[in-house]
């Protein structure tokens, strides 16, 4: 006797999201909800997204920066300021189960984007804007980057090395983790509707989201008025837990407990590092920490990354090599959990892109590739009840 498989879960499937927003918070949000199975309408002004067009292109004439963040959409143009595209979006809205803009709150009001609106249209609607700055507050109208906010949040201030100029996080880290949290929000406000039938205002921005991530460095001033340096490659609170010089290069090494400390020196062969006071405790470790460096670089220089990254792993030792991004996206591990996946664009050509970095289950659709600009512009707008001669007079009129 067979047993059928399961069907597999798409938890969002039904769900339709319109996604206003551009470059790579908003539009990473929405591309989540998307590979959940959602049906994301993706809303550009007839230029495009600004992100297109920046380097480096991919063979298939999208942007890198656009293509990692608009898979599984379908795309429209619409004119916001055009006279009938108000029309046009108050069909979307009332088609809706999300709305997501990234405009400032100025402009926002002045393309008529305001959720006191949307509502009347929609009670079940979850709107949700995203801002650099914050909905409260003077910098509310300020335009807000990634880079700017790395440095005004603070981020800036703890990386790289205390004698080095300011440096910025190799990955556009706040853009991408408001994309998380703006994911997070909108899923709890949509299961909050399941109990009150009424959607709600979602707000997040690349401020809140960077200063959250200050953690333990912004509990460590409030509390107790200590002001962090900056990190190096490692943490300010264990040693050693940084990257140290090796025969190659550098390998990152870790022992941020005294038990890992020992099993450190046990695979260094060093007894008389195990046993030196000025090494035994994490605290006196910190105290001597420009000595110790020392003495384990002495140690690591003597061979290649890989044989430490071997030896250390053998005994129980924290250590990871340096890898590139070529060794990363073909490692075994990234492929094993899926974070390399194929989407296919309308003329059926594959293409990689990156997946979503948590797993529901057998949930989640095999994702289409980043849609080509207006792609899907006249079979929403025939969705939404417009004629073909609807269309060609939208067309005329410049309203798409």
């Amino acid at each position: 006797m067979t047993t059928s498989e399961p069907p597999r879960t798409i938890p969002f499937q039904g769900l339709r999201v319109v996604d206003a927003s551009r470059v790579l918070a908003g539009p990473s949000c929405a591309q989540l909800l998307a590979d959940m199975g959602a049906d994301v309408i993706k809303i550009e002004s007839r230029e495009g997204d600004e992100n297109r067009r920046w380097p480096p292109l991919m063979a298939n004439g999208l942007s890198s920066n656009y293509a990692a963040v608009n898979r599984g959409k379908r795309a429209m143009t619409l004119d916001m300021k055009a006279p009938r595209a108000g029309e046009i979006l108050g069909k979307l809205v009332a088609s809706a189960d999300v709305f997501l803009h990234s405009f400032l709150p100025d402009t926002a009001e002045r393309l008529g984007l305001r959720y006191e609106t949307m509502r009347a249209t929609n009670p079940r609607l979850v709107f949700c804007s995203i801002s650099g700055y914050g909905a409260e507050g003077p910098l509310t109208n300020k335009p807000g980057y990634d880079l700017m906010v790395q440095a005004f949040a603070g981020p800036m201030s703890v990386t790289g090395y205390d004698d080095g100029p300011p440096v910025r996080t190799g990955v556009s880290f706040v853009d991408m983790a408001t994309g998380l949290s703006a994911y997070g929000a909108i899923v709890t406000a949509l299961y909050a509707r399941q109990h009150t039938g009424q959607g709600t205002w979602v707000r997040t921005s690349l401020l809140e989201t960077a200063v959250s991530m200050l953690s333990y460095h912004a509990i460590a001033w409030l509390q107790a008025g200590i002001v962090p340096r900056k990190q190096g490659s490692g943490g300010a609170n264990q040693a050693p837990y940084q990257a140290f010089r090796c025969q190659d290069g550098h390998v990152l090494v870790g022992a941020p407990n005294d038990a890992a400390w020992q099993r450190l020196c046990t695979a260094l062969e060093d007894p008389a590092l195990a046993a030196d006071p000025r090494f035994a405790t994490n605290a006196s470790r910190l105290q001597h920490r420009d000595v110790l460096v020392g003495l384990l670089e002495a140690h690591l220089v003597k061979h290649p990354g890989e044989h430490w990254t071997t030896l250390l792993e053998q005994h129980g030792v924290a250590v990871a090599p340096i890898q590139s991004l070529d060794r990363v996206l073909t490692g075994a591990q990234v492929l094993a959990n899926r974070m390399v996946i194929e989407a296919r664009d309308s003329d059926d050509r594959a293409w990689p892109l990156l997946g979503t970095p948590f797993k529901i289950g057998d949930s989640g659709t095999a994702p289409g590739s980043s849609p080509a600009l207006g792609e899907h512009t006249d079979e929403i707008l025939r969705e939404l009840g417009y004629s073909d001669a609807d269309v060609a007079s939208l067309r005329r009129d410049k309203a798409v």
